[in-house]
């Protein structure tokens, strides 16, 4: 009981007070000259304040106007928690139905509900402090603790009261007129929700003690809040009118529920989940008059959390199903039963988002972040964890479906667009290949939007307000370029096949490829400049993987075009190789997809190609060197074949004439090259005399290197890597004594350890002997040299020249006839074992599927830094690019 002045009506208990004020009531009638009714006076003198339950409800109705305010009064000057119940409990049960429900706010509810507030929370402050001293033998605190939380479940109770009241007695409620009432029972709700929740920490492991009644409280308030909603849905609001106070109080009824979501999640999964039902349905139902006002990104960002937080525990429990006896599992019904949840909370967020998109500009982010956690979480991501095949496929079709819609919502929305196509954007490794897929998705949903919304999404954005935003397939190659670790495992995906055909797995980079081609495919005619530019683009860059797919991407529309479009391409692609500064790997990139896009010329467009870039001509030749002379018919390429042989032969006797200066051996390589190019792919095409001259012209260049010169010069080092499989091309006609030269210099070169491409060059030379008969009176000078050359060769640690060397080393011996050279190689047993485990196909390392995805994980990381360092040679090459603008 809580301590009142003596001497003072507030020292008397409750209901002898109560009959004090009655009796005063009556005396003061009399003094005016009045008479109470019997049937009014007697009771009320005589009855004390517990006994009002017995009243009639006539009597309480006719007693309503006197007794009332006496009760609020006392109701507002106690500071007595019992005598509180009591009164709040009489008003509710005796009077509150006789009360006129227009008039409640004004006559009961902001009257007694900010007390009974203040009430609460001043019994949750008084039991989380005494909680902290709870334990076994303190009797006293266990008394005191269990009396508050019965007195707050009767608070809660009389909540519901009140309530129930205003469902039972109204059709349709205007919110106005109980304003207080939804305000105070939500805080309530919340506050119990939430001692409830916590209720481990604050009773510090004497839980057990009161677990009944905070059982009995979460009850109570479960049952008060699914009350209230039931009120809320009785609701009726004006959509013609655009601000007063109820889309306030409706405003802030969604907000607070959305909060006591936030509380209930962990606790309650059905019950959390009616709440976010509840909370979608009032919102598009009152979305004329609130949607101005609603948190929306609040909202966007908590459903997207249940959504990654349900994802979790169900991928959780999917990896803990067994296989056995899959519909008696709990785990798996466990399982069904987040899954469930996850489409539920998936569907909420696709028709909210629906509904109010407009209001989604700062939510995009979350969205998007959404889509890639999700995807990184989910096979075949190397973050994922492992679900055996037909959870993954459960999953798949009850769950990941919906977001399907909500990249389609999406897709004209030009705030998604900055997202996903952000200038800026820095992605974790975990989220890059997700962020492929969705590019990906896109992609495949593009061609049945209207133009605009693909041009929006195909161009850059440079606009001094807008953001700085990538085109499309800029983004995809960019997100294609990180997903390095995916493509070397790699993952597979299921392929979209034709109906009444088996679904079969496919590699990333089939898939990208593949989608890719199709988007092309449908391309708009105005975005064909942005197709040009980001191809060329993309086949200019350092990555190699990369630069393919936008070759392959380039070839697929060499052949899905004109005949005249793919004759133009290749006549840009030829200006720019005739004006690369030098060599490069943009250059190595250009000269791959002239190759290719050369095969798919018409004869027609070849024959203007001759013309346009004559082969007869010496300035011609950089182009010439990268032309594959098979894609020509066999009359042209017999013709053009013989041009480059004899203008080559010419310019390697016009050096050999001249000063020989190693300034001028940069042209003199572009002959080599050219010459190398027809020997690979026309040499049917020569007569004798023009074999004849080439051969003479490299042997006759051979006179004039030496080691010095070749570990000194870059220029020469890139000679020698010609003229080494040049020889090896006439190896049966090359005189024995060059060979002798040759394999000497080589076995001497590999001392310097040369470059890469040199060595490779090596080998490239010293396969080709396999197939020559050394006459004995050479071998001497030949066969030591020759098995040095192999020997260290074979002991190399580059894994790429370990593998060249073996295969050429498996080559020779299998063709040579001087077997007794091959164990003279092999001048170790670790070379012995290499070329035994090559052979035998064994001596692989033994790794397990899931020690493979650690390692290429690391690896992309470490992929991923070293990549960044060319961002700035890629950069000057768009200089070059916009030169020769499609």
């Amino acid at each position: 009981m809580v301590w009142t002045p003596a001497g003072s009506s507030q020292s008397l208990p409750g209901q002898w007070r109560f009959r004090l004020w009655l009796w005063r009531d009556c005396f003061e009638a009399e003094l005016r000259g009045e008479s109470m009714s019997q049937e009014r006076a007697v009771p009320a003198s005589a009855v004390p304040l517990e006994e009002l339950s017995s009243w009639s409800e006539e009597l309480c109705r006719r007693e309503l106007p006197s007794v009332l305010p006496r009760l609020l009064s006392m109701y507002q000057h106690s500071d007595n928690w019992i005598e509180h119940i009591q009164i709040l409990k009489i008003i509710v049960e005796m009077f509150l139905p006789h009360m006129n429900h227009l008039t409640l706010e004004q006559t009961f509810f902001s009257q007694v509900l900010p007390k009974t507030v203040k009430l609460f929370d001043d019994m949750m402050y008084e039991l989380t402090s005494q909680a902290r001293e709870l334990s076994s033998q303190n009797l006293e605190i266990q008394t005191t603790l269990r009396n508050i939380l019965q007195t707050i479940v009767q608070v809660v109770g009389a909540l519901t009261g009140c309530v129930q009241h205003v469902c039972a007695t109204q059709e349709s409620i205007i919110l106005e007129n109980i304003h207080s009432l939804p305000s105070s029972v939500l805080h309530v709700i919340k506050s119990t929700f939430e001692h409830c929740k916590n209720s481990e920490s604050v009773y510090s492991g004497h839980l057990h003690i009161v677990s009944d009644l905070l059982q009995a409280l979460f009850k109570e308030a479960y049952s008060l809040q699914k009350q209230l909603m039931e009120l809320l849905g009785m609701v009726c609001m004006d959509p013609l009118v655009d601000e007063n106070d109820d889309i306030l109080n409706m405003v802030m009824v969604i907000h607070s529920l959305l909060d006591i979501c936030s509380v209930i999640s962990s606790m309650d999964h059905a019950f959390h989940a009616n709440t976010w039902k509840f909370i979608i349905k009032q919102s598009l139902k009152h979305q004329s008059v609130i949607k101005s006002q609603l948190k929306h990104k609040d909202i966007i960002t908590n459903l997207c959390e249940n959504i990654l937080v349900s994802f979790q525990s169900c991928l959780q429990f999917a990896e803990q199903v067994t296989q056995s006896d899959t519909q008696d599992n709990a785990d798996y019904r466990l399982f069904q039963k987040t899954l469930k949840l996850c489409r539920f909370f998936a569907n909420s967020l696709l028709h909210y988002s629906k509904e109010f998109l407009p209001f989604l500009s700062d939510s995009c982010c979350t969205l998007h972040q959404l889509y890639l956690q999700i995807h990184s979480k989910f096979p075949p991501s190397l973050y994922a964890a492992g679900i055996p095949k037909a959870q993954q496929e459960e999953i798949a079709g009850t769950f990941l479906v919906t977001l399907d819609p909500l990249v389609s919502q999406l897709l004209s929305f030009q705030p998604f667009v900055h997202v996903v196509l952000d200038s800026k954007l820095e992605l974790p490794c975990e989220l890059q290949f997700p962020q492929c897929l969705l590019l990906v998705v896109i992609m495949d949903k593009l061609p049945s939007q209207p133009q605009d919304v693909q041009t929006l999404w195909c161009t850059e954005s440079q606009g001094s307000g807008a953001p700085a935003r990538v085109s499309l397939l800029k983004a995809v190659f960019d997100s294609f370029e990180q997903c390095s670790g995916e493509l070397s495992l790699p993952v597979h995906l299921q392929a979209v096949t034709s109906e009444g055909q088996a679904r079969v797995a496919v590699t990333l980079y089939q898939h990208v490829c593949v989608h890719l081609c199709t988007f092309i495919a449908s391309f708009h005619p105005s975005l064909f400049p942005e197709l040009d530019s980001a191809l060329l683009a993309a086949v200019l860059r350092a990555n190699m993987i990369t630069s393919l797919l936008a070759m392959d991407a380039w070839c697929f529309l060499a052949r899905y075009g004109t005949a005249e479009l793919c004759a133009h391409h290749v006549t840009v692609v030829a200006h720019l190789i005739k004006s690369c500064p030098g060599e490069c790997y943009q250059l190595t990139n250009l000269s791959v997809l002239l190759r290719r896009l050369f095969f798919f010329m018409a004869p027609p467009q070849q024959m203007e190609f001759i013309q346009k870039f004559p082969p007869k001509e010496a300035e011609n030749l950089p182009v010439w060197q990268y032309i594959s002379f098979q894609a020509l018919p066999a009359g042209l390429r017999r013709e053009t074949a013989q041009e480059v042989c004899r203008v080559g032969a010419a310019q390697c006797r016009r050096w050999l004439s001249s000063g020989h200066t190693v300034a001028e051996l940069e042209s003199l390589n572009t002959v080599l090259s050219a010459l190398l190019a027809v020997c690979h792919s026309a040499r049917d095409a020569l007569d004798i005399g023009q074999e004849a001259a080439v051969v003479e012209a490299g042997s006759q260049l051979w006179a004039f290197l030496n080691t010095n010169l070749v570990t000194s010069q870059t220029c020469v080092q890139q000679t020698l890597s010609l003229l080494f499989p040049l020889l090896g091309f006439f190896i049966q006609t090359l005189d024995p004594e060059v060979i002798s030269q040759v394999v000497t210099l080589q076995a001497s070169l590999l001392k310097f350890e040369p470059p890469d491409h040199v060595r490779l060059a090596v080998l490239d030379f010293v396969s080709s002997l396999g197939k020559l008969v050394i006459s004995p009176d050479i071998q001497d000078k030949i066969l030591p040299n020759l098995s040095s050359v192999f020997a260290s060769l074979l002991a190399d640690r580059n894994w790429l020249l370990e593998q060249h060397a073996l295969e050429a080393f498996t080559q020779f011996a299998e063709g040579t006839n001087h077997e007794e050279i091959v164990p003279q190689c092999l001048s170790s047993e670790e070379a012995k074992n290499k070329v035994v485990s090559f052979l035998e196909k064994t001596g692989f390392v033994d790794e397990t599927a899931a020690a493979r995805v650690e390692r290429v994980k690391q690896e992309k990381g470490i992929f991923w830094e070293s990549l960044a360092k060319v961002t700035l040679e890629e950069a000057k090459w768009s200089c070059l690019q916009g030169q020769h603008c499609f």
